[in-house]
């Protein structure tokens, strides 16, 4: 088992749209469920020795989960009285994949309604409409899970050496993306607003200062997967600080840092390469922007 597999982007990206509209309808029950947390930390999914899963939801009395098993390839929904229902991830499309999950729901006696449109992404059909994207090859599927796993252990590790205010390490099903994030402290300036999210969303995510880092597979102007780092509200001189390890680059037009997925899976200490962007870019926001490090940090 290859703990670092390959994931070139144009060898899944059917598969990876179609999972990400999966992931999205997941995720959009577990919104209409949950009362809100800060910066939308309720509607996370969360990495597991299988797959995703939403961890724990109630509805009238009773609990539930939903979780994605990337290994016997299934949805499974199960509930506090020990009813089940599962669902197989297979080619099938966003509308037949949507239909099916809500009539299972319903006959565990779960009823919910949610804004079926797709958030941060350009292609924005409605799941009950939406017949194009319909691919899934469980080997690429299966990939991604397993960089999931190893990415969410990386940055577990890098997430305890700070003792202020910090995320949870999880998976924002909107941008498909496996993040931890650090704050400052600070309130934030209200955020002018990401294409295709609305503003509000924004402005709860970004209420504060802070430093942020994770796995994205790409897409749009990045061609592969990376990991990334950037910083919100962009300190002055952050973009041009000396970052590790030589492989990473700010790009411009996401105003990130990145490091490119490969350069982490072919490293000799895949580990230690990792780390050593997740610290050099926080390092970036923290000294750039004047964070109280001493108080912040695990001495």
């Amino acid at each position: 088992m290859n703990s670092w597999p390959s994931l070139p982007l144009s060898e899944w990206k059917e598969t990876y749209d179609t999972l990400h509209m999966w992931t999205q309808i997941v995720g959009k029950i577990r919104l209409a469920l949950t009362p809100l947390e800060n910066h939308w930390w309720n509607v996370t999914l969360y990495v597991t020795s299988r797959g995703l899963t939403t961890s724990t939801m109630s509805h009238k009395g009773r609990c539930f989960q939903i979780d994605i098993d990337f290994i016997a390839h299934l949805l499974i929904i199960e509930t506090s009285d020990g009813s089940s229902k599962t669902i197989a991830l297979q080619p099938r499309s966003v509308a037949d994949f949507y239909q099916e999950i809500m009539a299972a729901l319903e006959s565990l006696g779960v009823s919910v309604n949610i804004w079926t449109t797709p958030t941060e992404v350009p292609d924005r059909i409605p799941f009950e409409q939406d017949l194009k994207h319909a691919s899934y090859d469980p080997e690429y599927a299966y990939r991604f899970w397993r960089i999931l796993v190893e990415t969410s252990r990386v940055l577990k590790e890098f997430r305890s050496r700070f003792i202020g205010k910090v995320s949870p390490v999880h998976f924002f099903w909107g941008g498909f993306d496996l993040a931890v994030t650090r704050f400052s402290g600070r309130p934030a300036p209200a955020h002018p607003g990401s294409p295709y999210v609305a503003r509000f969303v924004d402005v709860e995510a970004y209420s504060h200062e802070v430093s942020s880092c994770g796995f994205w597979p790409g897409g749009g102007p990045v061609n592969g997967p990376v990991f990334y780092a950037y910083a919100y509200p962009e300190p002055q001189g952050f973009k041009d600080y000396p970052i590790q390890p030589s492989e990473a680059f700010y790009h411009t037009g996401m105003g990130d840092f990145m490091l490119p997925y490969d350069v982490v899976r072919t490293a000799k200490s895949p580990d230690d390469v990792l780390l050593s962007f997740l610290q050099s870019t926080y390092e970036a926001a923290a000294t750039c922007a004047n964070w109280n490090r001493n108080a912040l940090e695990r001495q």
